[in-house]
């Protein structure tokens, strides 16, 4: 059985802690976090012991897996310092601060021989991975158009990034992970209705090698959590709830049965609707529980640090875009 151990037990680090201490093929040996008490009170919590210095915590448990949660910030440092060590590790995303960092990150777990996984949790939500087998099948034939929706009130907890990085990630990493194809361009408009020094409202479009178009509608300023992903294409539209992990088929009546036989589409017109049944699991387990597999097996995790690191750069430029009211081309390779 892995050893495994949490760098930062706050709110997100926490359930990593439960999490580990929950799977079979992984055993919680400690958790760390620069306040002392958070530490002592999650420790207890999971009868483990606690650190207010990581680097005592690796050096003196010497675990095999390390979950990292702290600030954005920190992750860089942090991972860097786990990766000396030739310990395997899962960043909560974004990856790092900047593209520069998250590439010298897993440059330095490719050259150590380390797995650097990074924690976008939406890929493990089952309803995005039942989705994603459908789009595979061909189910929505050609994919036109693929729109997002992550809307919430402000998190007090996010000190160091705008609504970019910290919530619309999640969807440009779905957006790539669900279409596997080059983005050659992408536009955003960001504003700060509440915030001062950081974007908390955010529109974005991007454009797929292949013609799909991505469109992201992301906030911190909605008194409601909201969190749908719709996929259109020639013969219906998926509708799927994040949040509730439900996924519906909206039918093109239409589309012709044998889509790959026909080059264009004569018309739209309203057919059944499809409720698809999703087996339901906690996504954080999946992660963790690939993670450590991925580990074990000698393979790679779903979400590798260079999944991390194009999510980071597109992140980016959104930014930049929006800050220079500019389009940016030529943005990403392919995943």
């Amino acid at each position: 059985m892995l050893k495994g151990a949490v760098i930062g037990v706050g709110s997100i680090g926490q359930n990593h802690a439960r999490v580990f201490r929950e799977l079979d093929s992984v055993e919680l040996v400690g958790v760390a976090d620069s306040s002392g008490p958070t530490a002592a009170k999650i420790g207890a919590r999971f009868n483990v012991p606690h650190y207010s210095d990581y680097t005592k915590l690796i050096d003196e448990l010497k675990p095999d897996v390390v979950s990292i949660a702290v600030p954005t910030s920190l992750h860089f440092d942090v991972g860097m310092e786990i990766i000396k060590r030739g310990i395997h590790l899962l960043m909560e995303k974004p990856i790092t601060s900047t593209v520069e960092q998250a590439e010298e990150l897993c440059d330095a777990a490719k050259k150590q021989g380390v797995l650097l996984a990074v924690g976008h949790i939406e890929r493990f939500n089952p309803a995005v991975m039942e989705l994603r087998r459908r789009l595979r099948e061909g189910m929505a034939g050609k994919i036109y158009k693929i729109h997002a929706q992550r809307l919430s009130p402000y998190p007090p907890r996010i000190q160091d990034a705008g609504v970019v990085i910290d919530l619309a990630s999640h969807d440009i990493d779905l957006m790539r992970y669900l279409m596997d194809e080059e983005i050659v361009r992408v536009y955003g408009e960001i504003s700060q209705s509440i915030n001062r020094d950081r974007e908390d409202v955010f529109n974005g479009l991007m454009r797929f090698k292949g013609g799909t178009i991505g469109v992201l509608d992301v906030n911190w300023i909605t008194p409601t959590k909201i969190r749908r992903l719709s996929v259109t294409g020639a013969r219906g539209m998926f509708d799927c709830d994040l949040l509730g992990q439900q996924l519906f088929f909206y039918e093109n009546e239409a589309a012709p049965s044998q889509w790959d036989t026909f080059s264009f589409l004569r018309g739209v017109t309203e057919g059944n609707v499809l409720g698809i049944r999703i087996q339901r699991h906690e996504p954080l387990a999946a992660e963790l529980g690939d993670f450590v597999s991925a580990v074990r097996d000698g393979r790679q995790p779903t979400v590798t640090g260079r999944d991390g690191l194009e999510t980071l750069r597109l992140a980016l430029d959104f930014v930049r875009s929006g800050d220079s009211a500019a389009v940016v081309n030529e943005v990403s390779a392919a995943p």
